[in-house]
């Protein structure tokens, strides 16, 4: 048997000699002593300041956590009759439980305000002109032309418009969020208040109110309001072009190639009746314009241009729904999908959560989750325990601009005589300056939002009347908007949130005035449906919505009158099974009433319905996927005349050129071929148009021009083509196209690689998520807190995957489907949701952006419903319970 060996020698040989190898503690202290002074002096400096640094590191933590919420045990909240139970799965998703409707508001604002005060704060000052309390003079133009369109006061006067059960439910919502920041300092709430401190800012969040919820509704409103800048361009560009010229911008709604959402009925004795023929419409006319009055519009223009995106700006904004019946579904019940279109930031929009009865009661009626916005109550998207609904924006024509000829500083003419405007001074309180007195001004037609600064208040001053006698004061300009009148839209958020089939539905629905939405329906039943609802004026025959008209006479008018509610188009269980809402045109010429005649061209309705139709039964996986199509309908149109032209400088060129040889026209984020044709498109709509037309009406490259250039194809000697900057050349469509071609190719070059197969669409195509406030402060490390930037990601503008950009600023997306949704009526466990940033207003919150790679990648989440499902899904579990 062997012996072990001993191995004491060994070791502590081997002790010794790392003790010779690593000086002791105190040895490296000696020798530290021994340094000269200089080495010393400058080791303490060092050593001082990185534990500078950590302290500093640790309060920033601190304090940019602080405001994070308690999601998880028990808190006591005075107000509550019973305890509230708030669920949340691992995306902090919430779903509520509580014994009565009262209860589950009071707990949604307390939610709201736990995960997206700040949000909520920022859109009250917004809605009420108040922002330059907080920001200072940089935002005092933003109020002024709030202030002068008066939300706060339109909303106030809404309150009392409002059953009191919605009365009732805002007041319960109020004191939830008041609840909660009652007890808390601002630095608890939400770190913009900390830094906003930084700047020198004393402010103290005040109580919410009802009215501050519906006043965010005037915002929604205001970004989804229709053809007032396309008023402004038709008249700016009618200085220096033809009748003709400007129409050709602005093409009638091809119907025989995009189908409508309702493809027949008609109004019988005031109703609509999905079988139903005939009707008729009307032929206004266009007037001329003076100089002057072009000078008014077009500094109302820049005024416009400078609001802030509230929810989104310009065209771009729109949205897409479609619902299927059974006998196209593989669940053998209806699904539903919708994905609106809006501005992007970060945060989102959207806020994904559920609110549900324990128990069904006369006084506990809700059981329904869907999307929702920070500061409302109730669900505005989603679906309950009978029905699904989804919203696209109808786009109808609820704005007009009215020349108004004024006389003095309170009086305009009408009708060759004189009347009085009503006036009243609003104060703005501008932080670290004085307070800013505004005068307001309107006629019958509105406002006079040509007042809304001071550099306005003499626009058109010195234009021409037809009228005799004296000119008086020249021209301002009023906005008549639907807006700015009371209605009970909250009514329809909470009915809708109760509706349990079609009737209750359209009787929510009739309530919904502003903005005027495509209502997309679906029931456990197995009906499909489709209504639009919306407060849309009738115009007197001078007027077709397309132009401002002249406010002193008042045949030009509104009559006062709205479409009725049940005049407006809707259809139950179409025959062909389903129903594809895209902003397109809602019903043929032959309605009688006038809703728009700016409609999106209906490419993506047209591409929606291509792939319904191909499909046969669809499974809640594959309308999924559909909502992420990126096939390019202008370059399925472009690409063969793009193909055709010849003499091409070189080799180098006609290698980018044969990326699109074999393209299927599709835009996913890693393709050359998407990468190559935008860049080309970009370059022939300047190459086109921006020597023909003034700076602020260049093509953004949407939808419209996708059908005016689509048009102008076939005219390859058109007027349009030639550059009219070179004065011994004509130029034509296929010298345009040539030239397009190789700066695009130069232009990949300089941006990616010199080889094509490297290019991807999208480098180009960035999604920069950007906080509404502080995400553009220009102090590079708060812009990086807030702001979550760099995705990559496909689709683009006016596909289905609508990822938008403007041709005149460069490729970034401008708006984009703020959210996605897939609705299985056969079980609601199975539908599918993704937000486009997180539930969480907190930067450092895990749920701040969590949805957006997710997003991205173009994949969605599971939607527990039943509370089997959500137990399931469970993360977190706060208990609210009422105060001793």
């Amino acid at each position: 048997m062997t012996e072990p060996a001993d191995t004491t020698d060994s070791a502590t040989s081997s002790a010794a000699t790392d003790q010779k190898a690593e000086p002791t503690r105190g040895s490296r202290w000696q020798a530290f002593r021994r340094a000269p002074r200089a080495v010393r002096w400058t080791a303490w400096i060092a050593l001082g300041l990185v534990l500078l640094l950590l302290v500093l590191a640790v309060a920033v933590v601190v304090v940019v956590r602080r405001p994070l919420p308690q999601t998880d045990g028990e808190i006591e909240v005075p107000g509550l009759s019973a305890s509230v139970e708030v669920v949340r799965d691992e995306h902090g998703i919430a779903q509520v439980y509580a014994d009565s409707d009262a209860d589950l508001m009071f707990a949604q604002g307390f939610v709201h305000a736990q995960e997206r005060f700040f949000e909520m704060d920022f859109r009250r000052h917004v809605t009420a002109g108040r922002l330059s309390e907080i920001f200072g003079p940089d935002t005092l133009e933003t109020d002024r032309f709030i202030r002068t369109m008066g939300w706060r006061r339109v909303a106030e006067r809404e309150l009392a418009l409002l059953e009191p059960a919605t009365r009732d439910a805002l007041t319960a919502y109020a004191a939830g969020v008041n609840a909660y920041i009652g007890d808390r300092s601002p630095s608890q709430l939400a770190a913009e208040y900390s830094i906003l401190g930084l700047t020198g800012l004393d402010y103290t969040p005040e109580e919410w109110e009802p009215v501050d919820s519906l006043a965010w509704l005037k915002a929604m409103a205001w970004d989804l309001r229709g053809n007032m800048e396309a008023e402004v361009d038709r008249v700016l560009l009618s200085l220096d072009h033809t009748e003709d010229e400007v129409a050709s911008l602005w093409p009638g709604y091809p119907f025989d190639e995009h189908p409508t959402i309702v493809s027949g009925g008609g109004v019988v004795d005031g109703v609509f009746e999905q079988n139903a023929t005939g009707n008729a419409t009307r032929n206004p006319r266009r007037p001329a314009y003076a100089p002057g009055v072009v000078t008014a519009l077009e500094r109302v223009r820049d005024r416009l241009d400078a609001m802030p995106a509230l929810i989104g700006k310009g065209r771009g904004i729109g949205s897409n729904s479609w619902v299927v019946d059974g006998e196209h579904s593989a669940t053998g019940a209806p699904i539903l999908a919708n994905d609106p279109h809006l501005g992007i930031s970060q945060p989102g929009i959207w806020m994904q959560m559920g609110l549900h009865c324990r128990e069904q009661a006369p006084d506990c009626t809700l059981d329904t989750a869907g999307f929702t916005f920070s500061g409302v109550p109730g669900v505005i998207i989603g679906h309950n325990a009978d029905i699904a609904w989804g919203f696209t924006n109808l786009g109808p024509d609820v704005t007009d601009l009215f020349l108004e000829q004024t006389e003095g500083d309170d009086r305009y003419v009408r009708d060759g005589g004189t009347e009085a405007m009503e006036v009243r001074t609003e104060t703005i309180e501008v932080r670290g300056e004085d307070d800013v007195e505004l005068r307001v001004r309107e006629t019958v037609h509105g406002p006079l939002i040509s007042d809304v600064s001071s550099e306005f208040a003499t626009v058109g001053a010195n234009a021409p009347t037809d009228e005799p006698g004296e000119r008086g004061s020249g021209y301002a300009v009023a906005l008549a908007w639907t807006a700015l009148e009371p209605a009970p839209t909250a009514d329809a958020i909470l009915a809708l949130n109760r509706a349990s089939d079609w009737d209750s539905f359209r009787a929510a629905a009739a309530d919904f005035s502003v903005p005027a939405q495509n209502l997309v329906y679906a029931d456990r039943e197995g009906h499909i449906g489709y209504q639009s609802p919306g407060r849309i004026p009738i115009r007197r025959g001078g007027n077709d919505g397309t132009m401002p008209v002249e406010g002193w006479i008042s045949a030009n008018d509104w009559t006062g009158d709205y479409i009725p509610f049940d005049g407006l188009p809707s259809v139950l269980d179409p025959e062909e099974g389903f129903i594809a809402t895209a902003n397109q045109a809602v019903i043929d010429e032959r309605y009688p009433y006038l809703l728009t005649k700016d409609w999106d061209y209906g490419y993506r309705s047209t591409r929606i319905r291509e792939l319904l139709e191909a499909e046969g039964e669809l499974s809640v996986p594959e309308m999924a996927a559909l909502q992420l199509d990126s096939a390019n309908p202008m370059a399925e149109t472009l690409v063969p005349y793009l193909l055709d032209v010849e003499a091409l400088p070189s080799p180098y060129y006609r290698n980018a050129l044969n990326l699109l040889r074999q393209w299927d026209f599709s835009s996913p984020a890693d393709s050359p071929a998407a990468a190559y044709f935008n860049v080309v498109w970009r370059t022939i709509l300047e190459k086109t148009f921006h020597d023909d037309l003034r700076q602020r009406t260049w093509p953004d490259g949407g939808d419209r021009w996708f059908r005016v250039v689509g048009q102008m194809l076939s005219e390859p000697a058109g007027p349009w083509w030639d550059d009219v900057r070179t004065d011994d050349v004509v130029e034509t469509r296929d010298d345009i196209l040539r030239a397009a071609l190789v700066d695009a190719r130069d232009e990949m070059t300089r941006r990616q690689s010199r080889d094509p197969r490297l290019w991807e669409w999208g480098r180009l195509h960035r999604m920069d998520l950007r906080n509404a406030t502080l995400g553009d402060s220009g102090v590079a490390p708060v812009e990086r807190f807030f702001n979550r930037t760099g995705w990559e990601v496909g689709g683009g503008s006016s596909v289905v995957d609508a990822t938008s950009w403007d041709a005149v600023e460069g490729f970034e997306v401008t708006a984009a489907p703020s959210m996605r949704m897939v609705v299985s009526l056969a079980d609601w466990d199975d539908s599918r949701w993704i937000n486009l940033t997180g539930v969480s207003g907190h930067p450092t919150s895990s749920h701040y952006s969590d949805q957006t790679e997710l997003y991205v990648d173009g994949e969605t989440l599971p939607w527990a419903f039943s509370r089997d499902a959500v137990e399931a899904a469970a993360g977190d579990r706060l208990v609210l319970t009422p105060a001793e």
